[in-house]
């Protein structure tokens, strides 16, 4: 997958869930659990999906709860083994996945990158982007590596990622703190952002892990 293409999807997947009402918001993470659901025939226990998202089982013990809770998933004891919960997806799961992914290809639409993209293919994104979890500081390295090795406003850097400007402040801090970013001195006329040399390493890993997923094709004889 193309950096940039992973970017785009990202940054409007992330403008469409801060236009949800709260209530009902999901992660990433979460709306990748409803594509994978969405496109298996049988319901999968919650050990498959872990093991899919490379995600502890608490973790998505926590992740399943929320999307049941909201209605949008369906669990039951598993066949072989009542101890596996077994996970489905439901009508409400499926109209939430489907109004989240016109929504991307809305904002897409307005961009740079996949303008033309179908909503069926902006599924198999998410199914290819949902097995790794890339959280905010991690995008923010991205989206430095790839725009500017002199620097990126924070201003920018909102809108060029969709996040709200509390959390690339916070991601920036903490990036900071860690040692991967640098900012200008207080008082300048727009903070800038930059990578550290420990920053680029750390962003070309994320690089590397983006380009090695795989958005599979339209199976044969699909309509999406």
């Amino acid at each position: 997958m193309d950096v940039c293409e992973y970017i785009s999807i990202r940054r409007a997947y992330n403008i469409v869930r801060h236009e949800r009402p709260s209530s009902v918001r999901l992660t990433f993470e979460e709306t990748a659990v409803l594509a994978l659901l969405d496109s298996s025939e049988n319901p999968l226990p919650t050990s498959a999906i872990a093991n899919w998202q490379h995600a502890l089982r608490p973790t998505m013990t926590h992740r399943a709860k929320h999307l049941f809770s909201l209605g949008f998933i369906d669990r039951s004891a598993g066949v072989d083994d009542r101890r596996n919960v077994v996970c489905s997806i439901t009508a409400a799961g499926r109209s939430e996945l489907d109004m989240l992914c016109s929504g991307i290809r809305q904002v897409l639409a307005r961009g740079k990158k996949l303008t033309r993209i179908e909503e069926g293919r902006i599924k198999r994104y998410l199914l290819a982007m949902g097995q790794h979890y890339i959280q905010a500081a991690d995008l923010i390295l991205v989206g430095l590596y790839v725009n500017s090795r002199d620097g990126v406003p924070i201003s920018l850097l909102v809108g060029a990622l969709g996040l709200l400007q509390p959390t690339v402040s916070m991601s920036v801090q903490e990036l900071e703190d860690r040692g991967f970013v640098t900012r200008d001195v207080p008082g300048s006329k727009a903070v800038k952002a930059r990578l550290t040399d420990r920053g680029s390493m750390a962003a070309e890993e994320l690089v590397t892990l983006i380009e090695s997923m795989v958005v599979k094709r339209r199976p044969r004889g699909s309509v999406s």
